[in-house]
């Protein structure tokens, strides 16, 4: 098992405190992005006058160009140390905001997206590694809980307050948001965050770059257009083909390199392959609830943008409190057990969701959100910890972008999955707008979100047993 405890890093672990604020405020950013968009998702189809199914893209371009390059970033960081990589995150994030903002049409927005991505995708890369690196082993737990904080409160705040902004000014300043939030950290984080292990010598490995770029891109724009392409039409057929021999043709360049981009000795220990994995399937269900229950608060239900913003809030505000709490016991009995009981509370909660009808109110909407953010508070600190502990110190980048990947991966699948089942059993749904359903086409809609919750427990359950197989049932030292 790694220590992570090196005076190079942070000599004394003193201002750990202090760096772990810092770099919380900077990750703030990324998922109230997230969170607020897919709030006012509907109101952005309404005001551009355009159907779900091209609407998908503005939160799933954001999460592809995360997901392409955040392997890069983080060996990056490893290269050239983590603060650097943050902090031109954090700037460019802040200047993309803006462009999303100032958007006239659908395309251009989404196009401002793929960018924000890309900026978004620096910070998510090495935030988890700064924070690894500035705290002790004993502690690692107990600092990436409260670090979840951050993420909790954003997505908590987020569907409020992308409500407030879009009823009262403009879905525009959601966007907006961004930027006094942005230069707040970058003034901060610049003063605070320790420059870290740099590793002068090392070289990029430019192949397996490319490679792992073009085997992600390919990939995902597979699952998620898929569906609407025919899975066994010639560009779906293509782009699965450029897939795998990407994807072996990294394999084969990584094994043989002598700076590899990634290690791939780090999936030879079982509790960093196994964790990863859980990862990426905990966030494909998570998202698959985050990417349908607006329009159906919305088509359905008929709630203001402001009241689906409330609701919505539920899971994320759970998960706030529930967090630094895992984080902090599983220090001290383990993350198995934890991580594995977040997963079923998770799977019990879609499923629960998969029965509501539309005469549900706001209510029966939130608490069954409830359930599905206790069990991500359980697993993901414990999950996230047991990662960051089984590899080396100078490993910490690349296993911070791996995870991140998992994370950013599992919301491209998350979206894909939860809308192909969707726009199967419903066809109505790709092209509806609000209020426009007719009362058959609101069950034919209700039948294809009961089945795309369903897909989702099932993803969850399976991370559940994943999980079993990941992490000793003892404390890591």
């Amino acid at each position: 098992m790694a220590d992570i405890g090196t005076s190079a890093i942070n000599k004394g672990f003193e201002h750990k405190w202090v760096i772990l604020a810092a770099v919380m405020l900077g990750t703030f950013m990324t998922p109230l992005d997230g969170s607020i968009v897919n709030t006012v998702l509907p109101s952005i189809t309404t005001f551009f006058n355009t159907d779900i199914s091209i609407a998908q893209w503005v939160p799933t371009v954001y999460l592809l160009t995360i997901s392409c390059l955040i392997l890069l970033y983080g060996r990056l960081g490893d290269m050239h140390g983590y603060k650097r990589v943050f902090l031109y995150g954090l700037a460019a994030f802040t200047v993309t905001s803006v462009l999303c903002g100032f958007s006239q049409s659908m395309w251009m927005l989404i196009a401002f997206r793929a960018l924000q991505g890309l900026a978004a995708g620096m910070v998510m890369a090495v935030g988890l590694a700064i924070v690894t690196a500035a705290f002790p082993p004993t502690e690692r737990g107990k600092a990436i809980g409260i670090y979840a904080i951050s993420i909790a409160v954003a997505l908590g705040l987020g569907p409020t307050l992308g409500g407030i902004i879009a009823e009262h000014l403009s879905w525009r300043y959601v966007f907006f948001i961004n930027v006094p939030i942005g230069i707040a950290a970058l003034l901060w984080g610049s003063r605070v965050i320790p420059r870290g292990i740099t590793n002068p010598g090392q070289r990029l490995d430019w192949y397996g770059a490319l490679t792992a770029l073009i085997f992600l891109l390919s990939l995902l724009l597979y699952a998620n257009r898929g569906a609407d392409w025919g899975w066994l039409s010639p560009v779906p057929l293509s782009l699965l083909a450029v897939a795998l021999l990407s994807g072996a043709a990294f394999i084969w360049i990584e094994r043989r390199s002598t700076q590899p981009m990634l290690n791939l000795a780090l999936f030879s220990n079982r509790v960093f392959s196994f964790a990863s994995l859980s990862a990426l399937l905990s966030f494909m269900s998570l998202y698959a609830v985050i990417f349908l229950t607006p329009f159906y608060l919305m088509f359905v239900l008929h709630y203001s943008i402001l009241t689906v913003g409330l609701i919505m809030a539920a899971s994320p505000i759970v998960t706030l409190f529930v967090a630094p709490l895992s984080g902090a016991v599983s220090d001290r009995i383990g993350t198995r057990g934890l991580a594995f009981g977040g997963m079923c509370i998770c799977t019990l909660g879609l499923f629960l969701m998969s029965s509501l009808d539309a005469s549900a109110t706001g209510f029966d909407v939130a608490w069954r959100l409830t359930i599905c953010g206790l069990g991500m508070g359980m697993f993901q600190s414990p999950n996230n910890s047991a990662i960051m502990g089984s590899v080396p110190v100078f490993h910490l980048g690349i296993a911070s972008g791996i995870l991140a990947a998992m994370r950013n991966v599992g919301m491209v699948l998350g979206i894909a999955v939860a809308g192909a089942v969707l726009y199967n059993m419903a066809p109505i749904a790709a092209s509806g707008q609000p209020g426009s359903f007719t009362s058959a086409e609101i069950g034919e809609f209700m039948s294809g979100l009961h089945w795309a919750y369903i897909s989702g427990a099932v993803i969850t359950g399976a991370a559940a047993l994943t999980t079993l197989a990941s992490v000793s049932w003892r404390r890591q030292a």
